[in-house]
């Protein structure tokens, strides 16, 4: 078949990759891509945005799927503009997309739905902010109602902060702390079916300890050794199947993928919240475990043909991915800053680099162009060996002022959660 991916992160790189591993795979497109999807896609320029450039480009090359990787696209309705072509796409339509585009909309679901997650309250002023902090009592959960990239989200026991954040935000979701670890699991579904990938864990905080302000992602890794065996199967019968039956129910035939992030509580797994698309920075290390052809499984999530598909192949060992964060990242990040390096890095035995914020400096020379600049993934036959390839290759990377953590995956490769 002929792709197109849209997007232009780590992500999208880590889809196109995918992709181009898969034999049924003849024709690749990025829109707008990246230096590093250039290597193995056409890239168009194009607005994301914008439903109509994005149906004109996808029938102009003939594409047989369209894979939206970022939530705006999504949000605004892209989707919907392609399936009224006659073209396959992957990722929901514009309501459905509103489980990622509205946290009050995702919670009135899952209480329709009787899906366990945290208690919570829709606020729209600074009185009712302030009742349902009294309510809930620190730590403190203050959530944007809307998209904000993945930096939202407030968790904090300042309450002076929580208040700040809930402000700056207006219509916010007070929400009571779960605690315990934090899991993703991204589900395929076709409208009926429904599919688990790879569990996968990231993190959010920009520093080791997960110290510092949350981001969207500093790196994750898959397989999560220290979880219950049970915990997809108990996911998939608790979440999202009634998830998937209740916005069919509504009209809203949910088709593309479901994210569900936990938290494993004492009381069981409950939804931190549920995204419309491939999470990011977990798809690249679940993309690189995946041994099933991708293509013809993003296809039947439109086509409605997931029902034939009982289980996917996975690649034994591990997959770990380092984010590089541009200096002043997640706050004003630099950018325009010379990248060299990443031959050696991709030199690396087991180890490769995804482009997530880079640009083109002249002809052959890269800068940096975003605030998580490149995604050093690093693989091996346990999360240790894979450990050590990820932070081998990142260690060679050059650019002014960036950082990464120096701990992902590092509990889990000890045997502990």
């Amino acid at each position: 078949m002929k792709a197109l991916v849209l997007g232009g992160g780590g992500r999208e790189h880590a889809l196109v990759r995918a992709l181009s591993l898969d034999p049924g795979v003849r024709d690749l497109h990025a829109a707008p891509g990246n230096p590093g999807t250039s290597a193995l896609a056409d890239n168009h320029v194009i607005n994301v945005l914008d439903g109509l450039a994005v149906t004109e480009l996808a029938a102009r090359i003939g594409a047989e799927l369209v894979v939206i990787g970022p939530e705006a696209p999504l949000v605004e309705g892209v989707a919907d503009r392609l399936r009224d072509r006659g073209i396959p796409v992957f990722g929901p339509d514009r309501e459905a997309a509103r489980l990622e585009g509205s946290k009050a909309f995702a919670k009135e679901v899952m209480e329709a739905a009787g899906v366990p997650t945290a208690r919570a309250r829709v606020c729209k002023n600074p009185g009712q902010v302030a009742d349902a902090l009294d309510a809930f009592g620190a730590p403190y959960v203050v959530k944007d109602d809307g998209l904000a990239a993945g930096k939202g989200v407030v968790v904090t026991e300042d309450r002076a902060l929580a208040e700040r954040h809930a402000r700056e935000c207006g219509r916010v979701v007070v929400e009571e702390f779960l605690d315990g670890p934090e899991v993703s699991l991204f589900v395929l579904s076709d409208g009926i079916h429904a599919v688990p990938l790879l569990p996968a864990q990231d993190f959010k905080r920009a520093y080791d300890g997960d110290e510092g302000p949350n981001t969207g992602g500093m790196g994750a890794y898959a397989p999560v050794p220290w979880i219950d065996p049970g915990l997809v199967d108990e996911v998939m019968e608790s979440v999202v199947r009634p998830t998937v039956a209740e916005m069919s129910r509504r009209g809203n035939r949910y088709q593309g993928l479901l994210y569900v992030g936990l938290a494993l509580t004492a009381d069981g797994p409950r939804v931190v919240e549920f995204n419309a698309r491939f999470g990011d920075p977990e798809t690249q290390v679940v993309l690189d475990r995946l041994a099933t052809p991708i293509g013809s499984l993003l296809q039947a999530a439109d086509t409605g043909g997931l029902g034939g598909i009982t289980s996917l192949d996975w690649r034994p060992g591990a997959a770990v991915t380092v984010v590089i964060a541009a200096e002043n990242y997640p706050g004003d990040p630099t950018k325009g800053d010379p990248i060299t390096g990443l031959d050696a890095a991709d030199a690396v035995e087991g180890a490769y680099v995804l482009h997530a914020g880079t640009a083109w400096s002249g002809v052959r020379d890269l800068k940096s162009n975003g605030g998580r600049v490149l995604n050093v993934v690093g693989t091996g036959p346990d999360l240790t060996r894979a450990r050590e390839r990820a932070y081998e290759a990142a260690g060679k990377i050059e650019l002014r002022g960036s950082f990464y953590r120096t701990d992902i995956a590092e509990k889990a490769a000890l045997g502990a959660g």
